[in-house]
């Protein structure tokens, strides 16, 4: 069973990132604010990998005209993303399934936080297509994950890193040893040159960086087409 459809793991999500990402919050205050540079106020937004439903209750405040929806495989974290939002859920739109079973839109931005480091690289460009399908022209797409060199001295260099920074945020420290090995071991990481070259090979183009914390970093593209 996957962590994201175990109801006890579900329940304790929403505690998690915040220990493991360093500036998780600020990264999704970041997000909004980037979105709003282009997404006007009354636009519609897509959120893919939206369970837990913490960064769509974050836009959802920003922007209280916003039309937001949400997409992620899990149930369970479907029904936290509803208790999350509590009244706001009335407001968003949320749909179990992957980005083959999004709305086709047209949205005049996405984001994608904390999720495509769990695909393959095919994956990952086959999920980019689609997301840049369903954008208008110009619009924004915000990624964030893991991303780090692929030599192994340097990979590991980085994950010590990320072990240092959760067990200083209230992690026991051999589970942050067992989360960095799961995610050496388990994840398809790919390098921050990797990651642009499939944003830039999906269609997007003008792709910035705008956050790194350890070993995440976070992009913000735009659909050229």
């Amino acid at each position: 069973m996957s962590s994201f459809s175990d109801p006890q793991s579900v329940a304790n999500y929403a505690e998690r990132p915040a220990k493991q990402v360093p500036g998780f919050h600020a990264l999704q205050r970041m997000t909004a604010l980037l979105l709003a540079e282009t997404v006007p106020p009354d636009g519609h937004v897509l959120v893919l990998g939206a369970g837990g439903g913490l960064e769509l209750k974050v836009f959802a405040e920003a922007q209280p005209e916003w039309n937001l929806v949400g997409v992620d495989p899990s149930a369970e974290m479907l029904k936290l993303a509803s208790a999350t939002l509590g009244p706001l859920a009335s407001r968003i739109e949320l749909h179990e399934g992957y980005i083959d079973t999004a709305p086709e839109g047209p949205f005049d931005g996405a984001t994608c936080l904390l999720t495509l480091h769990f695909l393959t690289a095919e994956e990952r460009l086959h999920t980019l297509t689609e997301l840049r399908r369903r954008l208008k022209p110009g619009a924004p797409l915000i990624v964030a994950h893991h991303s780090v060199p692929q030599a192994e001295d340097q990979k590991m260099r980085w994950l010590n890193r990320y072990v240092a920074f959760a067990a200083a945020s209230g992690v026991s420290p051999q589970d942050a040893k067992n989360a960095a090995a799961a995610i050496n071991d388990r994840l398809p990481l790919l390098s921050p040159e990797q990651e642009v070259a499939l944003l830039q090979e999906a269609g997007f183009g003008n792709v910035e960086l705008f956050y790194a914390g350890f070993t995440f970093k976070g992009w913000i593209a735009y659909n050229l087409s």
